[in-house]
């Protein structure tokens, strides 16, 4: 019971939170527009609904009465009602989708912007501290915010429809009215204490679910290479796995379910019911007309379900609740990683070379990958960096890029346009060539001679043919092979011309000439080079060395320094 007094708290604070920014912000005067017209026609709803159980009464009453001329006035009255009250009810749903629509775009736009500050997205994913962004993103901001206004508008019109019809439903019988109000009370007592296992089967229940769907989106973008390897059986082993984590989660909310239905079904049956058998006995001993029957069963209906909320919207609201804290989650992990300093390490922006001073690199469990490293790189200092430890090479690229989290020192290099990382695996989104080979902004695009040269210069003459010009949308990652996403990365380095470029094992997309020709014609554009490489690589294209040894430990010499060593050694 605590812990369910917990989240319910956490879920208010949260609530509250969410609702006060959009109120606050710069779409809150459109919404309270829109919030404004929504409780008018609302009141306008529940003034039509008790004046059409007033009129229904009536033409009941004439029908059992038998007089010709009440009823034909009595059914054009009704008529007028039911027109008045269609195109309230219509407005009504039209205000609210508009509010919604407002509020998830806000929402929406906050939780992006929030998400790729500070490469909180890259955070997120290397702590794995929340599961599924995306997911939580799209379809809990549309779920948050389309749910609060449909409960928001159900308890306003469940408060309006009390003060509507409590005076109806006192006026026919008072003891019709203390009996909705403890039967509903005791009710919703019920219904909380059968169902209050759904809220955390529904958060684990939408984790399930989008694990699920990754899986299959994984096997959909690497289908060729699936094929090719033959996976089918592990791939098979790891969807059964996902699907049998949803099937027996949705296994528990079916027996919860199943407990809070034998309920809840009886208490709605029992509802229809209750009216008549209190009513029913006035009517037989001459004390209301028959039309107050039919009258108070209206009236009693629309007292019930205002006051039954819990009861009749408890599964929703158990998923809402769940919403509600997933989202609390996200948010409070991205304003983690935006307001945290996640490291010691200290990255400054200055132009003209590459410090690393007193740099240590570690591991999350503390392994020392590389100690103390300090060393200058100026520019056109072309430098190869190679090592025994990948972990030591990897984590010196992130750290350069300001992605690690784990360790101490400083490092001083241009800012983003002077200085780009090209990662081992190219990023080739849907987008023409054009867009692919433009720097980030707000650089422009390069004139269209000078990309065709340079696509020339790569050998990508065939991608421009295949592409049908730099102006068409592609799907690049299976339209062209690998090497040849890569060299597009290459072609937009050149196109940008940094002072620098850190580069990620060129002989993983590249053969030996390939990335001779890269090296080759990065000098000739006076992009100073840094590349992550192995020790059999090509020394002519470089003029230092970064040794970096198991334990942490580096040498940083010339090439011709290490020319001589291994003239030395071969010599002895």
């Amino acid at each position: 019971m605590a812990n369910g007094h917990k989240i319910s708290i956490e879920t208010w604070q949260r609530f509250q939170r969410y609702v006060q920014s959009f109120r606050t912000s710069e779409a809150g005067p459109k919404g309270m527009r829109l919030a404004v017209t929504l409780a008018v026609l609302l009141i306008g709803i529940n003034g039509l609904n008790v004046l059409n159980s007033y009129v229904g009464r009536d033409f009941i009453s004439a029908i059992a009465a038998k007089n010709t001329l009440r009823f034909v006035g009595e059914a054009w009255l009704y008529i007028g009602v039911f027109a008045l009250s269609t195109v309230a009810a219509v407005m009504t749903r039209y205000a609210e989708e508009s509010l919604g629509l407002v509020w998830r775009e806000w929402q929406t736009r906050q939780l992006i912007d929030t998400y790729l500050k500070e490469r909180a997205y890259y955070q997120l994913e290397e702590g794995g501290q929340v599961e599924n962004p995306d997911q939580r993103i799209t379809e809990d901001v549309r779920a948050f915010t389309t749910t609060t206004l449909s409960f928001a508008l159900m308890t306003l019109n469940a408060a309006i429809t009390v003060l509507a019809f409590s005076g109806v439903l006192w006026s026919i019988s008072p003891r019709l009215f203390i009996g909705a109000v403890v039967y509903a009370g005791v009710g919703s007592l019920l219904t909380v204490l059968l169902g209050r296992r759904l809220v955390g089967l529904n958060d684990q229940q939408l984790d399930k679910e989008a694990n699920f769907r990754s899986e299959l989106m994984h096997v959909r973008e690497n289908a060729e290479s699936l094929a090719l390897l033959n996976r089918e059986v592990s791939l098979r082993a790891r969807l059964v796995d996902k699907l049998n984590e949803v099937v027996s989660n949705t296994r528990r909310m079916i027996g919860v379910n199943r407990t809070l239905g034998f309920f809840t079904t009886g208490y709605n049956y029992m509802i229809q019911i209750m009216p008549a058998l209190i009513v029913a006995p006035l009517f037989i001993e001459g004390k209301v007309e028959f039309g107050v029957i039919t009258q108070s069963a209206m009236a009693f209906a629309a007292l019930m379900g205002a006051f039954s909320l819990i009861v009749t919207q408890f599964q929703s609201i158990s998923n809402y609740a769940a919403v509600i804290a997933r989202l609390g989650r996200l948010g409070e992990a991205m304003e983690n990683v935006c307001s945290t300093s996640c490291s010691p390490i200290h990255v400054v922006e200055e132009p003209g070379h590459v410090i690393f001073d007193h740099l240590t690199l570690t591991s999350p469990d503390g392994t020392v990958y590389l100690k103390d490293l300090s060393i200058e790189i100026p520019r056109g200092t072309r430098s190869l960096l190679r090592g025994q430890s990948g972990h030591a090479k990897a984590a010196l690229f992130k750290a350069a890029a300001g992605l690690s989290c784990n360790g101490s020192g400083r490092i001083a290099r241009p800012g983003p346009e002077g200085m780009l990382f090209m990662p081992e695996r190219p990023y080739l989104p849907k987008a023409t060539l054009r867009a692919l080979l433009t720097p980030a902004p707000p650089a422009k695009p390069a004139p269209d001679e000078d990309i065709i040269k340079v696509l020339r210069q790569l050998h990508l003459d065939s991608v421009l043919q295949q592409a049908g010009g730099l102006d068409t949308e592609h799907e690049w990652g299976s339209t062209v092979a690998l090497n040849e996403q890569a060299m597009i990365g290459v072609a937009r380095v050149v196109l940008a011309a940094p002072e620098f470029v850190f580069m990620d094992r060129l002989s993983v997309a590249f053969d030996v000439k390939q990335a001779a020709d890269v090296l080759r014609l990065l000098k000739e554009r006076g992009i100073t080079y840094l590349v992550l490489g192995k020790s059999d690589d090509q020394m002519a294209h470089f003029d230092a060395v970064l040794d970096m040894d198991r334990g942490g430990s580096w040498q940083w010499r010339t090439v011709a320094k290490v020319r001589e060593e291994l003239a030395a050694r071969d010599a002895g």
